[in-house]
């Protein structure tokens, strides 16, 4: 059973699944940002699920690419995944979408500085989803939300990330990395 009672995922619950099936059998990833929070049970709209892999070389990339696309998987930037590779390695993000379908998307960015790398490391599974993939902690989306993005939509994410959560909020730990994202992002 998932967190909203019934065995069925939904269209974006089963993307997330199949494409990180696919990224856990060549290299670390998370989960962050809204569908952190969507597949915590919050009621909101999105078209893309954003994934953070490890710095990984361009051999390990091209392999990591080529089993997406056996399974089904095309990237919208480019078919060549050495130019691919050229656009992650540069800190830029790609998108991933189904062959046949142009929603959703993942967005993925591979890490680009210690902040990144603490993320990865400080990954969880988050059993109120009902999903078996790694996210980043629900203090690191509380915090990136509250202190970066801050938009009136991630400050009701946090809102409710800290209702859903309450007894594994860490104030210590959200202000360790508001100040991490205050030194690597703003």
């Amino acid at each position: 059973m998932n967190r909203r009672g019934i065995d069925d995922k939904n269209i974006l619950d089963r993307f997330c699944i199949d494409f990180c099936g696919v990224i856990e059998k060549h290299c670390e990833y998370i989960v962050v940002s809204g569908f952190v929070v969507i597949a915590s049970g919050r009621t909101r709209g999105t078209e893309d699920i954003d994934i953070i892999i490890e710095r990984i070389g361009k051999d390990r990339f091209v392999k990591l690419h080529n089993a997406l696309t056996k399974k089904g998987f095309v990237c919208i930037q480019s078919d060549d995944p050495e130019e691919i590779y050229g656009y992650v390695k540069d800190k830029l993000s790609v998108r991933y979408t189904y062959e046949d379908k142009p929603l959703p998307e993942i967005e993925l960015k591979m890490s680009k500085d210690e902040l990144d790398e603490y993320q990865l490391k400080t990954k969880t599974k988050l059993p109120l989803t009902g999903l078996d993939i790694w996210f980043s902690s629900v203090n690191m989306n509380i915090a990136f939300k509250e202190e970066l993005l801050k938009t009136d939509k991630d400050i009701e994410d946090a809102k409710y990330l800290r209702t859903v959560y309450d007894e594994e909020i860490d104030e210590k730990e959200i202000n360790k990395i508001k100040a991490m994202i205050r030194r690597y992002r703003l």
